[in-house]
This record gives C-alpha cells, structure tokens and sequence, in this order.
C-alpha cells in the first residue's frame, strides 16, 4: 500500500465537515502553510490559486491510496481529466520541522471564476470564526497570562471571565520572535505542553488582541487549536502563533516578569520552573 503526503486547508481540516475522510490518516503537521492565495467560493468551501506571494494555512497528512482516492473524489479531480474542478499538484509545504512535497488541490484555472473573495490570513477557519460574533474561548500562555497588562491597558472589563487552566499537547512554548529587547513568545509544534488560562471573551475584544498581537502587521497570526481543559477536550479555541519564527532569543525580564505573575496560582509550579530554567539557558 503507497502513502501519499496531504496538505488540507479546508472542509478536510479537523473540526471541519469533510474531516471524517481523513480517519485513519497520520497527521504530520497541524500547523503548516503552502505558498498561494486563499479564496472564498461562496459555495461552503474555499479554493486556492497557486501563487508565490502568499502563505496558505493548513494540515499536513500522510494518507494512503484509499483515501486519496476519497480526497480526489470530494474534489472532482480525476487523473489526465481536463474537466477537474480541482488539480492535485506537489508542491513544498512548510512547517514547523522543516518541509515536505505533498499533494495538495488547487483550483484548475478554466474555474478560476469561483474564486470570489480573498482570504486575507490565508487560514479558512480563521475566516470562518470572524464571521460569527459570539462569545470567544481564547487560549493566552505568553504576556497575556498578566492581568496586570490588561488593566493597564484598559481592557481587563474584557478579560472577567476566566474559564479554566489548558493544556495545549504537542507544542513547546518558545521565544521565537526577535524584537529589539529581546524574545517573545511562541507555541512551536515540537512535542510537549504548553500551559495556558482561557478566557471567555466578547467578540469585541478581538479588535484589541489583534492589535496587540500585531496581526495586521504579520508579527502573529490568529490560530484555532483544541485544548484539554477540566478533563475534556476544548475544540477550535483562538490562541496566537508567530508568522516567521527566527531562531529563539531571550526574552526581556519585564517579559517573562509578566508570564511568571500571571501563570503563579494558575499554571503548574513545575511548568513555571522549567520555563524559567530555559530562559536561563538561552
């Protein structure tokens, strides 16, 4: 049996309607990106035209010939047909331990029509999230663990009400984000735990975590991740993830001053202990 490496970005992804095709599948890559352009059909699912400008955000999969041929079904793609509603090409696809070629379905270019509006981030679920204006679970594990900051800042009407404490499996948190004093924080896909608080916030807070985050700006990127919280699993909670990691740095102490307060009482003793041992050795 042939495996094949898969790069979703839409109704595949987890949590999404077309996921179940993907039961049995090996995901690689939670948070990984391709180069092209994002778009929204209209039609309850997104195309991506190939391009080099733009990152695109998905999962990457390694499958086998079976659901390959469930994949190209979905897509209405089938070999040496020049009547596809998608093409299946390879192409790199980047992650967080490096990259891999992998299939991935990009719009043939006589239905380029389909292509309706532009997904700015590049990250479906993302887009979809901003459509709807209720309540939001978000997950913070770096300076956003401070009440102290929101307080200063004003904002701390936003931030009453405290869900719970989170684990975020399979990530390590990391300072991969280079400014002038020093690093910032990152959730990096590598093993591991990060810890966080979730907060249950007004859909007008985004406005001020996107500012914050310097998402306009490309510094960070909205990202919805599922997390244990309370024995069960949270699913698509919003977080932040860096959009071009350099290599890690030490944080400023003001900084880690900050996710020390506001993870003390909250966060285990052991993770605060370990995170400030790494910080040492960097």
């Amino acid at each position: 049996m042939n495996k094949h490496y898969v790069f979703v970005y839409g109704t595949l992804r987890k949590n999404e309607k077309y996921h179940h095709l993907l039961q049995g599948a090996e995901l690689v890559a939670e948070q990984a990106w391709a180069n092209g352009s994002l778009f929204d059909t209209g039609l309850g699912y997104p195309a991506v035209k190939e391009s080099e400008s733009d990152p695109v955000y998905g999962e990457l999969y390694l499958v086998s010939d079976k659901h390959l041929c469930s994949l190209d079904e979905l897509e209405e793609y089938e070999e040496h047909s020049h009547d596809n509603l998608y093409d299946r090409k390879k192409q790199i696809i980047f992650h967080d331990n490096g990259k891999t070629e992998a299939y991935i379905y990009t719009v043939a270019k006589h239905n380029e029509s389909m292509l309706i509006t532009p997904i700015l981030l590049g990250d479906w679920k993302v887009y979809q999230f901003e459509k709807q204006s209720r309540n939001v679970l978000y997950f913070a594990y770096g300076s956003c663990l401070d009440h102290a900051r929101f307080k200063l800042g004003g904002v701390d009407h936003f931030f009453q009400k405290f869900a719970g404490v989170a684990e975020l499996k399979g990530y390590t948190l990391r300072f991969t984000k280079k400014l002038p004093d020093g690093g910032r924080a990152d959730i990096v896909e590598e093993g591991g735990v990060v810890e966080g608080k979730v907060y249950e916030i007004p859909y007008e807070c985004l406005e001020y975590l996107y500012r914050r985050e310097g998402v306009h700006t490309r510094l960070y990127r909205p990202a919805l991740i599922d997390v244990k919280m309370h024995g069960q699993t949270i699913q698509d909670v919003l977080t932040f993830i860096v959009v071009s990691k350099d290599p890690e740095t030490a944080p400023p102490d003001h900084y880690l001053e900050e996710i020390i307060r506001g993870g003390s009482g909250f966060l285990s003793e052991t993770y605060l202990s370990r995170l400030q041992e790494h910080v040492k050795m960097l």
